[in-house]
């Protein structure tokens, strides 16, 4: 699991990247101060195009809570994968890590907080327990949590005010008994990702990377 950041430390990296990612569960990050950290974050810079490239990477590492060895490695396994664009499959592996699909189910604020109930071994899939935030969910795998996970304050405050404003269509979710569960009856879609990127931006940023 990549290394949490504190709230503050979040609204600099949204600030940085001009605009906010849903996995850091830190909203208005750029409401009060729309522009970059820093005493200069006020001030036009002009930028390199690599600049441009290893922001949009920036991203996906901070919205999924990666390494960048983690992410090198998801990029190397995608290439591998001849059946669609790397991109594609990059993102359709990132969004079907489990601390994602938590997160994505509206069960838990943020990713860091999806990990930590991961982690934790409060979720289960197929009804045993996984504790790996990168374990991949594929379609017709069940999610549920376990009494803890259910009785997670988090998880309580995340079902009332959810993060995001809604559910991928590939999650089929019903209640069981006072709980929730869910169901992934289809892979996630890149276009599910819930905030703005340009792939051929990243695409270009690791085209050396084999």
């Amino acid at each position: 699991m990549a290394k949490s950041t504190t709230g503050q430390a979040r609204f600099k990296i949204q600030r940085a990247l001009g605009l906010e990612l849903p996995g850091l569960g830190k909203a208005g990050a750029l409401e009060r101060r729309p522009y970059g950290p820093g005493v200069h974050g006020n001030k036009r810079k002009k930028i390199s195009d690599y600049a441009v490239r290893l922001k949009e990477k920036q991203k996906l590492v901070f919205h999924y809570g990666l390494r960048e060895k983690q992410l090198v490695t998801y990029v190397k396994q995608a290439k591998r994968n001849k059946t669609r664009a790397w991109m594609d499959t990059l993102l359709i592996t990132l969004e079907s890590r489990l601390n994602n699909v938590i997160f994505r189910l509206n069960w838990a604020p943020s990713m860091p907080a999806a990990s930590q109930m991961v982690a934790h071994g409060q979720v289960l899939v197929n009804g045993k327990k996984v504790n790996k935030a990168s374990f991949v969910v594929k379609p017709g795998d069940v999610l549920t949590l376990s009494e803890k996970g259910y009785k997670n304050q988090l998880y309580k405050q995340s079902v009332e005010t959810p993060r995001l404003p809604s559910v991928p269509a590939c999650y089929n979710v019903e209640a069981s008994g006072e709980n929730l569960k869910a169901k992934m009856i289809a892979e996630p879609m890149p276009a599910d990702i819930p905030f703005e990127y340009n792939g051929q931006l990243v695409t270009e940023f690791y085209f050396k990377v084999k």
